[in-house]
């Protein structure tokens, strides 16, 4: 909720069961259950099958699937909620996959769900960012350095994390999004 009165435009929620960051869709429903229209309700989902998320989603209230493993736009489109795929890239080329879709690029690493080390931005000159919401590595120090690319947006975990992996700081929370938003 800190989160949303700071200006947060999306929420993400973790269902899955081996990350730090997972929550059970009770607990979901009741924080989902409390936000104010217009905030978008993602939920990121590894390795189900489509009619899984489908239910999670209409159970709980996510507006957004993240699908966080690869697959293809036959799985995205037999999905029922509105999906989101991403792309773990590892060099250059990857991050023009699904171009045809929003789409999350972040940092490729064996572990799913982000390790917080960045892309190389030189990977995304001259590229249509308008599509790309990108993850991996932002902080509130340098999320500004990624305003010219024109990236449809941001995604944020382990950047604005206290110590305690999977619990947020407050105040960094507050200022990546002050420094995501300022122009």
């Amino acid at each position: 909720m800190h989160a949303v009165e700071c200006g947060a435009d999306a929420l993400g929620f973790v269902f899955y069961e081996n990350s730090p960051r997972y929550i059970t869709s009770e607990s979901a429903k009741h924080i989902i259950d409390r936000l104010p229209p217009f905030v978008e309700r993602v939920g990121l989902f590894v390795n189900e099958e489509a009619e899984t998320i489908d239910a999670v989603c209409r159970t709980v209230g996510i507006s957004l699937a993240q699908i966080h493993f690869d697959t293809d736009n036959a799985f995205l489109n037999s999905v029922g909620t509105k999906s989101l795929p991403v792309v773990r890239a590892r060099m250059r080329e990857d991050v023009h996959r699904y171009e045809d879709r929003y789409r999350l690029v972040d940092a490729y690493c064996e572990a799913y769900g982000g390790s917080g080390k960045r892309l190389n931005l030189e990977w995304f000159e001259g590229v249509d960012c308008s599509k790309i919401i990108l993850a991996g590595g932002l902080t509130p120090e340098n999320v500004e350095e990624v305003k010219p690319f024109g990236f449809y947006g941001v995604d944020v975990s382990s950047g604005v994390e206290s110590p305690v992996k999977g619990k947020k700081d407050p105040e960094k929370v507050e200022r990546f999004i002050l420094n995501a938003k300022s122009i």
